[in-house]
């Protein structure tokens, strides 16, 4: 048994640094990706245009839930596995894969014909009629690579089923390395439009293509029959179907950010996406990496019925990823010198440079949360609850809308960036304390505490920083990207003292704990 035991455990060491490792470099190529975007198109209403083509395709992948298709089809292919009925695992794989690839395969059509009326729903501030006619053909380019998210999804997920990792892992790199390359290749001829073309083919190519490949490795078998009326097809659709109907953070996220921002001025839209892309590179290294990486353990206590010891590691998890919080302020801090340095070339110019600037804190303001429910929806998902949190996130979203309105009107685009953070703050908040009442996690409340404690230390550091900025401003040309580099590094290595030294004060060992194991690798290292 311990063997076994070991040899799972080596497994899932082996999944996890495979995932997070997969996670951090799509990270980084997205936001290669937006650099390569305002390069071509700086912050203009062509790259609003662009950002606006893909609420249609977002939201037919939102139907077909494929983004959550790890979360709901895995366990039931596992089951079959599991009980030596690898066959039967194939013919509800089938089931699913027929019936939804027919469905999406009617709402691409309906799509890509109705496209204007559609984007005039969805996009209704934008008025200017070649930026509109941009964002249709641009729209009716992206919509058919949802076909290959989704069957990509399903075949990823019959390899995770499998135990199989590394072929999954490269699907969101060659995604963004094709988008990157025929995006650059094909603007000289084709503008932004070029980008969407690198969609089309990265999700043929990384999502679909290589994953099948994959799949046929594992034994894929995919026959030609449609059961509705088969039990697993119906538990599929009970577990799916809030996940489809339900308005979840980044789902609403983009969805709002767009509708929203469509009635601002032009490069609004374009100016939000990349102070969120930026936003993405924290979450992805504190919560999503963390969340699916301990998703596996939570879901083994749910099943053991281990309930106390699942909250003590969502309690321990969460303040471990609530250390976003003071990492975020240092990027408010260093706002200025990040955007410039990340994007500020080619057609992305000073005035870019600034209203990205400028809105980039109002979007940190909210990374902690969009880091946290990475791995509170987990906890729920791990119970097999896909109900509650997305009913109660959409929920938050409409109850939030007026909250958009106003601080639209009143602030312009830092507005819509705040009411970002606040419902996504909102969500999450709501969600974890639900949560407590329903599991009876009296260890929640320590959560909240460490959260008053880690903010109100981060608010006192990036006081201190803003103050060093300024002044290191005076010194140092921060116009010139190098000037802004060497800002960022002594803020950086001032930021790291004062954490430091706060985790010591404070008595947080959770700082404390992190330094305790970078320190044993380094004299690991050195010896």
């Amino acid at each position: 048994m311990a063997d076994k035991n070991t040899s799972t455990f080596k497994k899932l060491t082996i999944a996890s640094f495979i995932m997070m490792s997969s996670v951090f470099a799509s990270r980084f190529l997205g936001l290669g990706r937006e650099m390569a975007l305002a390069y071509a198109g700086g912050a203009g209403g062509s790259v609003d245009a662009y950002q606006i083509s893909f609420i249609i395709p977002e939201i037919l992948n939102h139907i077909v839930a494929s983004g959550f298709l790890s979360v709901t089809f895995i366990p039931i292919f596992s089951h079959w596995l599991s009980k030596g009925k690898e066959d039967e695992g194939w013919k509800i794989f089938s089931i699913i894969f027929n019936s939804f690839s027919i469905i999406l395969v009617i709402f691409i059509i309906f799509s890509m014909i109705f496209a204007p009326n559609l984007v005039k729903i969805l996009a209704p501030g934008l008025h200017d009629p070649i930026l509109f006619s941009k964002a249709v053909r641009m729209t009716r380019i992206i919509i058919p690579a949802q076909f290959f998210f989704f069957s990509g999804g399903l075949f990823m997920a019959v390899q995770f089923a499998k135990e199989k990792f590394l072929i999954p892992a490269m699907a969101p790199l060659l995604y963004n390395l094709f988008t990157i390359i025929l995006g650059l290749a094909l603007n000289s001829f084709l503008g932004i439009e070029g980008f969407a073309w690198g969609v089309l083919t990265g999700a043929f190519i990384g999502n679909f293509l290589l994953q099948y490949f994959g799949a046929k490795k594992t034994g894929l078998k995919i026959y030609p029959i449609i059961n509705i009326r088969h039990p697993d097809f119906t538990k599929y659709i009970i577990l799916t179907l809030p996940l489809m109907a339900g308005l979840t953070m980044v789902f609403s996220t983009e969805l709002l950010l767009k509708y929203f921002g469509s009635f601002l001025p032009k490069g609004s839209i374009a100016s939000m996406n990349y102070g969120l892309r930026i936003m993405y590179i924290l979450v992805g290294l504190f919560g999503q990496a963390v969340g699916m990486a301990s998703y596996p353990f939570m879901s083994r206590l749910a099943a053991e019925n281990k309930m106390d010891h699942l909250n003590r590691i969502l309690n321990k998890t969460l303040k471990f990823l609530l250390l976003v919080i003071p990492v975020s302020v240092l990027l408010m801090v260093l706002r200025q010198e990040i955007v410039l340095i990340l994007f500020k070339r080619g057609k992305f110019d000073l005035q870019a440079t600034k209203i990205t600037a400028e809105v980039l804190p109002f979007i940190l303001a909210g990374t902690f949360a969009y880091a946290a429910q990475t791995l509170v929806v987990r906890a729920y998902y791990s119970i097999q609850n896909t109900w509650l949190p997305t009913v109660f996130s959409t929920i938050v979203v409409l109850i939030s809308l007026p909250v958009f309105y106003i601080l639209m009107k009143f602030m312009g685009i830092k507005g819509i960036a705040l009411a970002l953070s606040i419902t996504a703050t909102t969500q999450v908040s709501c969600l974890f304390k639900f949560w407590n009442m329903k599991t009876n996690n009296t260890g929640g409340n320590s959560v909240y505490k460490f959260f008053m404690k880690i903010a109100a230390i981060a608010l006192g550091i990036g006081a201190i920083l803003w103050k060093t900025e300024a002044i290191l401003k005076t010194l140092i040309n921060t116009s010139l990207p190098w000037g802004a580099l060497q800002v960022c590094i002594l803020t950086g290595i001032i930021f790291l003292f004062l954490l430091i030294g706060a985790g010591f004060i404070f008595h947080i060992e959770e700082i404390s704990f992190m330094i305790q194991k970078i320190t044993k690798k380094t004299a690991k290292y050195e010896m």
